[in-house]
């Protein structure tokens, strides 16, 4: 039972990546149909983020009354009804539309899964989670391009995902029994959710919070505007640069695998601080004038150590604040993450076409810096 209930866990995760990239991987011959400029990717970029953020805030009362099993299969559920209304969709206001349960169900079963891998599984697990996320992740996108490029049109790739994420749901509420199915199964009975005023009292908890933020911002930042750092500041060619931008998720990816073997020698706290070591040694790398091979490999080096940083850092999360606040804490954290991620990369944008792109590696260090700061405070607060 702990195995198969692991793989469906893994499984879920890789159909919570899946759709992510999907949007990135079609806008460009989405919008010109739609009568609306490129940059509108971006508002359902945000209206999905800002669904993320209300359900993740919603999660702990989620799961106290559904127990986690439910919660994820009626958020895979909802998602797959999201994506088959993308499939369907022909106006941007439609898009939009759909873009709002598909957010709500992604915080939901985000939020929920990483709780119950932090209390029933070793950080070893944890990292794999988040390496098949990364799986489904870079998946999505070979699924939108096989449906472009074999005379499909891009409602086709949105299409094929809705429906493995139905064949998903199914599965889910088959596999219902092997769930701890006890509603309140890692709560005090008589617990209840605590309000967001509640959990930011809680020791810790702003700091915590902090540093998952800025861990999502230096990440989504650095995916972003690393390959137009590299071409626009570094001279790197525009071809090689995209590589090298994708080798960071890559990076990530393979490293949470990494992670995953070798998290049984050390502890979440020493991984997190191997990660925030190899970032800020990527950053270096990126910043100093080393020659255009150091500031590619530095882009590299900066993947490997995100990899254990996210994935550690909720897995210690009820060994911080208790298994009976673990749910509300992820909540929050995974609040902080997206907000992390919507707000920085336009932030920088903005940088860079005001001043300029040089300060990217320096941008990256800062936010590396605070989130080092704070996990220090909650370590010495929390232990």
């Amino acid at each position: 039972m702990f195995h198969a209930l692991l793989a469906i866990i893994y499984l879920s995760f890789i159909s919570l990546g899946l759709p992510d990239a999907l949007l990135g991987a079609a806008w460009p011959v989405m919008y010109t149909p739609f009568g609306v400029p490129v940059s509108y990717a971006g508002v359902i970029s945000m209206i999905i983020a800002a669904g993320t953020v209300v359900s993740s805030l919603q999660s702990d009362r989620l799961t106290r009354r559904l127990g986690t099993g439910k919660v994820t299969a009626i958020s895979v559920a909802i998602s797959a009804a999201a994506l088959l209304g993308f499939s369907c969709s022909n106006s941007f206001p439609a898009l939009c539309l759909w873009a709002i349960p598909y957010g709500l169900a992604a915080g939901s079963v985000d939020a929920s899964i990483n709780n119950y891998v932090a209390l029933h599984y070793s950080s070893r697990h944890m990292s794999w989670l988040h390496c098949m996320w990364g799986i489904g992740a870079s998946t999505g996108p070979y699924i939108m391009s096989f449906a472009l490029t074999n005379g499909h049109f891009w409602h086709s790739g949105y299409r094929w995902v809705g429906l493995f994420q139905i064949c998903l749901t199914a599965i889910l509420f088959l596999s219902l029994p092997l769930w701890k199915t006890q509603k309140n199964s890692d709560f005090s009975v008589s617990d209840k959710a605590l309000s967001l005023s509640e959990i930011v009292a809680i020791p810790g908890a702003k700091e915590i919070m902090v540093a998952f933020l800025c861990y999502c911002a230096l990440e989504s930042t650095a995916g972003l505007w690393a390959s137009s750092y590299l071409t626009l500041h570094r001279g790197v060619d525009p071809e090689t640069a995209a590589g090298f931008g994708s080798l960071f998720y890559l990076g990530i990816t393979a490293g949470r695998a990494v992670s995953g073997v070798i998290a049984g020698f050390f502890n979440d706290t020493q991984m997190i601080r191997l990660g925030q070591a190899l970032v800020i040694l990527g950053a270096l790398a990126m910043l100093l004038p080393l020659g255009t091979g150091v500031a590619l490999a530095g882009l590299i080096v900066m993947g490997f150590g995100c990899a254990p940083i996210y994935p550690c850092i909720i897995h210690s999360t009820p060994e911080h604040f208790g298994a009976d606040r673990s749910q509300a804490i992820v909540g929050v954290q995974m609040a902080s993450a997206y907000t992390g991620t919507c707000l920085m990369p336009p932030l920088f944008g903005f940088l860079a076409n005001h001043v300029s792109i040089a300060p990217l590696p320096l941008f990256l260090l800062a936010l590396t810096a605070l989130m080092t700061v704070m996990y220090q405070r909650l370590c010495r607060l929390c232990g």
